[in-house]
């Protein structure tokens, strides 16, 4: 159903995301903000498909490009179920990513980028980002190809 602010911090929902991206028509955008230099880096996704509630929003995404250093959503994520704490479909045997990070992503084993995490829980970061794993800020949004 989406939650969050509209002008600030929002989720559009995992069922918008999976209607909007059916046709493969947009590409995944993130912009990331280093916590440790303050410049913004991207990551672009030509291929971005959220599967409906049936298959759990399962993720297809790639086709990496941009200067964000590695490619750490589709690395970790890709073919991955949608988790939050209450429905578990990652793959770490001792838990639940999305109970112990604080937020629901398609984790395999908790993941390469956490970006939709609690920030209290200080792991708000993109793996190998060249200013530094650590996010001050960061903005996922799609774009008509």
């Amino acid at each position: 159903m989406g939650f969050g602010e509209r002008s600030s911090n929002y989720w559009l929902g995992n069922d918008q995301l999976s209607q909007l991206t059916a046709n493969n028509r947009y590409k995944l955008k993130f912009d990331l903000q280093s916590h440790d230099t303050g410049t913004w880096y991207y990551a672009e996704y030509s291929t971005f498909i959220v599967l409906s509630e049936a298959d759990n929003y399962l993720l297809l995404v790639g086709g990496f490009s941009g200067n964000a250093g590695f490619d750490a959503f589709g690395f970790e994520h890709n073919g991955r179920q949608f988790t939050t704490f209450d429905v578990d479909n990652d793959s770490w045997p001792s838990g639940n990513c999305a109970a112990l990070i604080g937020g629901g992503f398609w984790y395999r084993s908790c993941g390469a980028c956490y970006l939709n995490t609690a920030r209290s829980t200080g792991l708000f970061f993109w793996r190998d980002l060249p200013g530094g794993p650590l996010l001050q800020s960061s903005r996922m949004w799609l774009e008509c190809k």
